[in-house]
């Protein structure tokens, strides 16, 4: 089943992400972050494309993402909702992962599919925020983590 969008909810384009996260290729793994709510939930779509770097070496003759950008992919869905809900466009801001839990990997993902990173805010609000991940191909779930960051709101101490 297809992603919903909800036309109510904010959506962040590349140039709005690019605005309110740091991340640049080739360590920018989101395209669009749809159905944001505020200080709420989020889903970040990531298009997986065969020309990605890692996939020259993981692996050549059967490309497979890696968990761990997946798991990344996912927090910079969350750095975006934060950043929103905070109102910290072209701030600056950095959000530093401080944990990861649970994390549990369920179905391949390779070029051509489509990963919706569905975010849910467990606690948050102030400097620490606590997030469920669910990242899923279509109806499948290809992985799964409860994470914590912390936003860094002057990383130059300005």
């Amino acid at each position: 089943m297809a992603l919903t969008i909800d036309p109510d909810l904010k959506i962040a384009d590349i140039h709005e992400i690019k605005r309110l996260i740091p991340h640049r290729y080739p360590f920018l793994f989101i395209d669009r972050v749809v159905n944001m709510d505020k200080a709420k939930s989020a889903v970040g779509i990531k298009n997986v494309s065969a020309n990605e770097p890692y996939f020259e070496g993981h692996f050549p003759a059967k490309p497979v993402l890696p968990g761990v950008v997946i798991v990344e992919a996912m927090a910079q869905a969350a750095s975006v909702l934060v950043s929103w809900s905070l109102d910290l466009t072209d701030a600056g801001a950095l959000v530093y992962f401080m944990s990861i839990d649970e994390a549990r990997f369920r179905r391949i993902v390779e070029p051509g599919d489509v990963l919706e990173l569905h975010v849910t805010v467990k606690r948050g609000g102030g400097k620490i925020w606590k997030f469920d991940g669910i990242a899923k191909v279509g109806d499948e779930v290809a992985a799964e983590a409860v994470f914590m960051a912390m936003i860094q709101q002057n990383p130059n101490g300005s």
